[in-house]
């Protein structure tokens, strides 16, 4: 019976680790540029309960009873890399990622250490030096930055702030029919070295390698967040009656242990 209440147990946790992931993804279903996570369960490995002190088999050894389940744990939370829905803007210095890709910027966090991120948000900002500017205010690297894993100001994406400016489908940014700069955009040949940071930003961990990127530069458009938030909410649904089953489960081994020790104790 303890079996039964440490399975509905797991279960209960399984679920709330659902929904915390769930309701992460509904938080920022409006987040440009996010990718959704999911949790996906396993079970427990199985283990072999056997006889303590059992001397009655001809070998003296304990004498296996039978394999048990002891319930679901979280297998691992994944992140789904579809591409979202565009959006139009019209602003000169939005841009989206037609295919897989990453915009590189220099993130430099509130103790002032800057680091090499990645991010499908191209929300970008033209300051008043011309610089490319996350709406954070962090500077987006060109492509030898990118490429090269390096930052500073010669890897900055730098234009005539005063100037009209148009961007191509590969990242070149023209002024008065010359190219000025380049968007740097590079793809992770294995997206399992990806972790992801927060603030909508990625980081490449030990062992992740940059490529080239194949994706088409769109200017003017940003790229929605991939939630689904009517498949989000159908899945709140499915996560709280899961979770109210295993509510039931446990009152029902409560209610069975109630009356083994209160009564059956009594006979």
């Amino acid at each position: 019976m303890v079996k039964g209440l440490y399975t509905a147990y797991t279960g209960m946790v399984n679920e709330q680790k659902r929904m915390d992931v769930m309701t992460n993804n509904l938080a920022n279903s409006a987040t440009t540029g996010y990718k959704k996570e999911a949790l996906i369960a396993q079970a427990f490995d199985e283990r072999l309960a056997i006889k303590i002190k059992d001397t009655s088999h001809w070998h003296n050894a304990p004498e296996g009873i039978g394999y048990i389940s002891l319930g679901a744990k979280v297998g691992e939370t994944y992140t789904n890399w579809d591409q979202g829905a565009f959006q139009i803007t019209d602003k000169d210095s939005d841009v989206a990622l037609a295919g897989k890709g990453f915009f590189a910027i220099a993130f430099t966090n509130k103790a002032g250490e800057t680091s090499i991120k990645y991010t499908r948000d191209g929300a970008f900002t033209i300051d008043s030096e011309g610089f490319f500017r996350t709406s954070d205010g962090d500077y987006v690297l060109n492509q030898d930055g990118a490429t090269n894993s390096q930052y500073g100001e010669e890897y900055y994406v730098q234009i005539d702030p005063n100037l009209k400016f148009a961007i191509a489908p590969d990242g070149t940014i023209s002024q008065n029919n010359e190219e000025v700069a380049t968007l740097g955009v590079v793809d992770i040949e294995n997206y399992d070295y990806i972790n992801k940071y927060g603030e909508n930003l990625y980081d490449l961990i030990d062992g992740g390698t940059i490529v080239e990127s194949e994706a088409v530069v769109q200017q003017g458009m940003l790229e929605a967040s991939n939630v689904n938030v009517v498949d989000e909410m159908v899945s709140m649904i499915t996560i709280a009656r899961a979770y109210e089953a295993g509510q039931k489960m446990i009152q029902a081994e409560d209610s069975t242990l109630e009356k083994t020790v209160n009564q059956i104790g009594n006979v």
